[in-house]
């Protein structure tokens, strides 16, 4: 279950860094975001996760879970990953540019 992630270290493998488009939705990521490699989400492709906190474009990067955003109209989860602290609010602000399209709790 994705929550079991919650404030575990886990490492990402960034596939759209931050600034990359969509390659069908044609928005822009406005952070990096990938997927931790040997996983398996609900879709049957490996978790994502939104990496939060870092402002360049990167090819991975290690750090604690700190929150899981719940989709309750489709078929997969997000991790969402930091060496920082945000609360919910400021999550939610941060992942709306793809997240606004679901019905989400985030989960701390």
């Amino acid at each position: 279950m994705v929550s079991d992630y919650l404030h575990k270290q886990v490492k990402v493998k960034i596939d759209r860094p931050l600034g990359s488009k969509h390659p069908r939705h044609h928005f822009i990521y406005l952070l990096n975001y990938g997927y931790i490699p040997g996983t398996i989400s609900g879709d049957g492709m490996e978790i994502d996760a939104y990496v939060l906190g870092e402002f360049e474009p990167l090819e991975t990067y290690e750090g604690k879970v700190i929150a899981v955003v719940i989709r309750h109209d489709d078929v997969e989860d997000k991790l969402v990953v930091s060496n920082k602290h945000y609360t919910s609010e400021q999550i939610r602000a941060l992942i709306e540019f793809q997240e606004r399209f679901f019905q989400i709790n985030i989960i701390m």
